[in-house]
């Protein structure tokens, strides 16, 4: 491995387009927001009814790339891949959403306020209850 940390760059994006896999092997990009963890993995918020985290629960492999809010890929980036381990508490969780808040800020409580409206009347979608530990191949 050279000296350069893929999750350390990744992780200073703003945005990130998250790919993970069907299990047909159909990829399903989404952006969203990412922050650095401790021992060079990153982190990311989902929810436990996300279609990202069925997915995830299926097939821990995923891609990431820089991208905008809207999930477009930045021109001459390169994804990376990782491999991921789902969290609900502990250590992890608690520092993937302590660093999101710091991160983000104001963002975070729009974002859920924007979230409830999205899923009103549909049934409980909890926000943001499970944390993404994502390993990232060299």
């Amino acid at each position: 491995m050279t000296g350069s940390n893929p999750g350390q760059a990744i992780s200073q994006e703003k945005y990130v387009s998250v790919a993970t896999f069907r299990k047909t092997g159909v990829a399903v990009a989404t952006a969203t927001w990412i922050v650095p963890l401790d021992g060079g993995q990153v982190g990311l918020l989902t929810s436990s009814a996300s279609g990202k985290a069925k997915r995830l629960r299926n097939n821990p492999s995923m891609t990431l790339q820089p991208s905008d809010v809207r999930g477009r890929v930045k021109a001459g980036t390169t994804p990376v891949t990782g491999t991921v381990e789902l969290v609900t508490s502990g250590p992890d969780f608690k520092a993937i959403t302590s660093r999101v808040k710091a991160k983000y800020g104001l963002m975070v409580p729009v974002s859920r306020l924007m979230d409830r409206l999205r899923h009103l009347g549909k049934g409980p979608f909890p926000y943001a209850d499970t944390g993404v530990v994502i390993t990232l191949q060299g």
